[in-house]
């Protein structure tokens, strides 16, 4: 599931829930991207609270994500990376492209 709303600063968050894989992504890239060409926020976060797992797939969304967002002078910001999540993060080296810590403290939050 995923549910999208603006910030009063003008940010918008979308919130994706359950499971990100290759049977799962592609609304998640759509929206993701689609939030970005049509309302071109300043800056896209992603809550992650609520995803249980996370394959490549889903890497490449948020990937996806980051270079459509650099092409319109924006920023992807990740929040609330389970552990899960955020080791799939660091095993891949994504860490310092989404300038998420490399050590997770209880669940990553900005």
């Amino acid at each position: 599931m995923i549910t999208t709303r603006r910030q009063a600063d003008g940010a918008i968050v979308v919130e994706i829930r359950g499971i990100l894989d290759a049977a799962t992504v592609d609304p998640v890239r759509s929206q993701l991207l689609g939030v970005l060409q049509r309302d071109r926020p300043r800056l896209l976060v992603v809550d992650m609270m609520f995803v249980t797992f996370m394959d490549s797939s889903g890497m490449r969304a948020l990937v996806a994500a980051h270079g459509a967002a650099r092409d319109i002078g924006a920023r992807v910001q990740l929040r609330n990376l389970s552990e899960f999540v955020h080791r799939q993060l660091r095993i891949t080296g994504l860490t310092d492209l989404f300038g998420v810590p490399a050590v997770n403290t209880g669940g990553y939050r900005l």
